[in-house]
């Protein structure tokens, strides 16, 4: 095999089962039982018996509105209920107040390193409100962050498409600029014209090759018109597997016989759904939407922003979170919202090299469980974290 540059011994994986993890040009070149040769490892790592799994994965987050790290905002009620147009304008005043973006933004990622998170899909404001200036800034972070995370990035019309002036000439400039996919909001609710708004962001996607990733909040059949009408353009230009809804809170007010036929509708688009079970309202019912062979996978969202005062940048945390909203008890379905966090989530971001395997990336968190049920109930810390082998964050804090 020739000299290596690390070696993980005594990791327990998944199955239960006790290995040695061989490391080169920071990817899994072997799994071996214990006792095999370790004399070409230049760096020895002993495990110690540690649940080692892949690094999960953030889906939907916002680096730059997090207040994270800055001085507390106290949450403002809207006026009646969640209205989104509300909440979106306590959010441009609590900005205005708020530090630098740049180091919010910083804060958030050192969080979510520290806990595990290796790999990460960021909404950034870009419309006619903000036009380009937050994407100039995420850009910059995520370049500062090289080898530590990776980061798609995401152009998110926050104030609509067809509502804010200029906005679909700045959400193409942004993919050219480096945002790696193309967003949309609630195009019936917010916007108003769901063929409009629709025709600008897969316009974008269809002319730049890129991915799409829309908000949508809108409850029972008004989001679900609108995610039939997602699946249908997603299939009419062959983008399954490259599209993904984000929220989707209408799924969760269908009836079952109502949910499964979406489902179906859902899984044969190859449209993604992304849930982090939002307490304040019905969700996306997991297990069905699995069932039907959806991929459903999951992001903090909003932390400590305009929006709630919660978050802690945990994805194994986000699991537990979905798997108690969702009635998951057995071992079975406690590793589903497992799977939730890391392997769907990998597909939702169609990240190359992902998993404990010989020939992916050495991306791996260690964990204090006997097994996988176990980590999602129990959240274990302290963490120990390695990108492409090399250990970025421990106990909490992270090694730049």
């Amino acid at each position: 095999m020739g000299i290596v540059e690390i070696l993980f011994t005594n990791a327990k994986l998944a199955d239960g089962t006790i290995n040695n993890i061989t490391v080169a040009a920071g990817r899994i070149c072997a799994i071996d039982p214990p006792g095999s040769d370790i004399s070409q490892a230049t760096t020895v790592y002993d495990v110690a018996g540690a649940l080692l799994v892949p690094s999960f994965v953030e889906g939907h987050i916002h680096l730059d509105t997090s207040f994270y790290g800055d001085k507390w905002i106290p949450h403002k009620p809207c006026t009646d209920g969640f209205n989104v147009h509300e909440r979106i304008a306590f959010q441009a005043e609590n900005l205005a107040a708020a530090a630098s973006m740049m180091e919010r933004a910083r804060n958030q990622l050192d969080l979510c390193i520290s806990n595990g998170t290796l790999q990460m899909r960021s909404h950034v404001m870009v419309d006619g409100s903000v036009g380009l200036k937050s994407l100039e800034t995420i850009l910059e972070v995520r370049e500062a962050y090289i080898g530590m995370i990776d980061i798609q990035l995401v152009a998110f019309p926050q104030f609509g498409i067809l509502k804010s002036r200029g906005t679909p000439e700045l959400l193409d400039e942004a993919i050219v600029m480096g945002a790696d996919l193309v967003g949309g909001l609630d195009p019936l609710s917010f916007d108003r014209d769901i063929k409009g708004h629709l025709d600008v962001v897969f316009g974008i996607a269809e002319r730049r090759g890129i991915d799409v990733d829309i908000h949508l909040h809108d409850a029972g059949t008004l989001g679900a018109m609108t995610i039939e009408d997602i699946c249908a353009r997603t299939v009419a230009l062959g983008l399954q597997d490259h599209v993904a809804v984000s929220h989707a809170y209408g799924l969760g007010d269908l009836g079952i016989e109502a949910a499964k036929r979406i489902a179906d509708r859902i899984a044969k688009s190859g449209v993604s759904i992304m849930t982090n079970a939002p307490g304040h309202q019905n969700f996306p019912p997991v297990a069905l939407l699995r069932d039907a062979g959806v991929n459903v996978f999951s992001g903090s969202d909003n932390i400590r922003d305009s929006w709630w005062p919660f978050g802690d940048g945990d994805m194994l945390r986000r699991a537990e979170i979905i798997a108690y909203r969702s009635g998951f008890y057995t071992d079975v379905e406690l590793a589903a919202a497992f799977d939730v966090v890391t392997t769907a989530g990998a597909n939702a971001l169609r990240l190359e090299g992902y998993g404990i395997a010989v020939g992916a990336k050495a991306d791996f968190v260690t964990l204090d469980a006997v097994h996988v049920p176990e980590a999602v109930v129990a959240v274990p810390k302290p963490r120990k974290v390695f990108k492409e082998g090399k250990l970025v964050a421990e106990k909490g804090n992270v090694i730049h």
